[in-house]
């Protein structure tokens, strides 16, 4: 095999026995770097600094891939106002998310004729996301397709990092004391009730003498 020693001196073509004595001798271990060469190439290092490296390495190159990543947002010369509230949600979750966004707009037929339509509507896409974003490449209409790049600024960023915050506990509405039932009222022994004719007392009749 082809040894690296620790310092990254090339040592040259060595034994697998004399590359492991090497790398014991240092207190540290034999990692093979190049497989594929012929022969293979080994290097004496610290096993788990080296994970670590590539680890770290790998993290990185895939954060910045993922920032690059190009989302494209499409809208319509004659879109309606409602529609186009959806595609904005959308250009400004992609953008909050690091992402480039191509706005596109595709002509059809008749639509031809305004060009100015489109631009109006790449006009108004730029100002609802100019908070968070930039025109990197200003609309153009090339063939029936109309395009324009928007970058995400610092402050799509830190829009980001503030929906991601949980929501702050509210304190519960405290449930109101069930109302106490009226005591029983203690009645006494019913009385039937009297009738007129009983309460009114017969006239008296003398006696003929």
């Amino acid at each position: 095999m082809r040894l690296i020693d620790e310092e990254g001196e090339q040592v040259g073509v060595v034994p697998t026995d004399e590359a492991r004595r090497r790398a014991k001798d240092a207190g540290l271990d034999l990692v093979e770097v190049a497989p594929e060469a012929r022969p293979p190439v080994c290097k004496i290092l610290d096993y788990g600094r080296f994970k670590y490296e590539v680890q770290k390495k790998e993290k990185r190159s895939k954060s910045s891939s993922s920032a690059s990543t190009l989302k494209e947002l499409r809208v319509r010369p004659a879109i309606s106002p409602h529609d186009l509230g959806y595609r904005l949600k959308d250009g400004r979750r992609f953008l909050e998310a690091g992402h480039k966004v191509l706005v596109v707009c595709m002509f059809r037929g008749r639509q031809m004729a305004h060009p100015e339509h489109g631009h109006d509507v790449m006009r108004r896409v730029a100002e609802e996301l100019g908070d968070i974003a930039r025109v990197e490449t200003a609309a153009k209409l090339m063939g029936r397709r109309m395009s324009m790049l928007l970058a995400p600024t610092s402050a799509a960023k830190r829009g980001s990092s503030k929906s991601n915050r949980p929501p702050k506990e509210k304190n519960a509405p405290q449930a109101a004391a069930p109302a106490k039932p009226d005591p029983p009222q203690e009645t006494g022994p019913s009385e039937a009730p009297v009738s007129q004719s009983e309460t009114e007392t017969a006239p008296e009749t003398g006696s003929d003498s």
